[in-house]
């Protein structure tokens, strides 16, 4: 009996660990440019159990907060203990870092995939998957050609803002840093993040929030309806909004360290996904 109990709390544990880390990487998915923090959600496998957390906020409420705690904070150490790294990483070494962001979607698409067609899959959702993958490709192009627009740092755009965010964590693909790139917003609210400036940090924060709660209801009903649908939908912003974001231009040996990086990004990932069979997490939500 002490065994077993000792290998539930080694489960547990292990369990906190994995969801710190999922945290961690959604995180710094939210605040890198190209990157979208409701794509790696997805990706690894917290998406759909927040959308349905939220969106029924008196159901079991105290287990799902415990169960996405360890993801809150690792959100948090993603965006504020990492907003610097990002940034120098962006700066001096981009490919390489996109490339690993890249092998950490790719790593886990295979069980995204296998959860996708949980339910059973028809031909049409191939139809849907590559119409949306093509459509999201085509988008997120034209945002890159989008003149840039210079907002001033307001409490009122910070709100806005944060709802940009928010809006990163419920449509996977969109990614909020291009949009504040675009208004000018992008660097004064990582220099505000990095220095711990409540007149940043809490209007994202208010931002975020309100938005998250008020479409989440919707994306949970939409799931329950149109699972399949909504997967399918789901893989082709994965696919696509990764096919733009391939770096161009690498050469030399920088394609051998993109490739090491793409593939320890995917070992990572890989093994996350796999941890998370072996160590079946009670479904709080379903």
């Amino acid at each position: 009996m002490k065994e077993i109990n000792d290998h539930r709390r080694q489960n547990i544990v292990l369990d906190w660990i994995v969801r710190l880390l999922k945290g961690i990487l959604v995180g710094i998915g939210f605040i890198t440019p190209g990157l979208s923090g409701g794509v790696l959600a997805v990706v690894f496998g917290i998406y759909e159990p927040l959308m349905r957390f939220l969106g029924n906020l008196k159901h079991k409420f105290l287990k799902n907060v415990l169960f996405f705690l360890p993801v809150g904070v690792g959100g948090v150490i993603g965006v504020v203990a990492f907003s610097a790294v990002v940034d120098f990483a962006f700066t001096y070494y981009p490919a390489q870092f996109t490339w690993l962001f890249i092998g950490f979607i790719a790593g886990t698409f295979p069980s995204l995939f296998k959860t996708s067609g949980k339910q059973g899959r028809k031909p049409w959702h191939w139809i849907v998957l590559a119409l949306t993958a093509g459509g999201t490709v085509i988008l997120m192009l034209w945002m890159e050609n989008i003149r840039s627009v210079q907002l001033a740092p307001t409490f009122l755009n910070w709100l806005m803002s944060g709802a940009l965010i928010g809006l990163g964590v419920v449509v996977p693909g969109m990614s909020p840093s291009n949009f504040l790139i675009y208004l000018g917003l992008y660097q004064p609210m990582a220099t505000g993040i990095r220095s711990l400036d409540l007149g940043v940090a809490v209007p994202l924060a208010l931002g975020l929030i309100l938005c998250v709660l008020l479409l989440a209801r919707l994306i949970s009903l939409l799931f329950k309806k149109f699972y399949t649908l909504m997967y399918h939908l789901i893989l082709g912003i994965v696919i696509g909004s990764t096919i733009v974001i391939i770096p161009e231009g690498v050469q030399g040996w920088n394609i051998v360290i993109c490739a090491l990086l793409f593939v320890v990004g995917a070992v990572i990932s890989y093994a996350l996904a796999k941890l998370d069979e072996k160590y079946a997490r009670e479904e709080m939500i379903f």
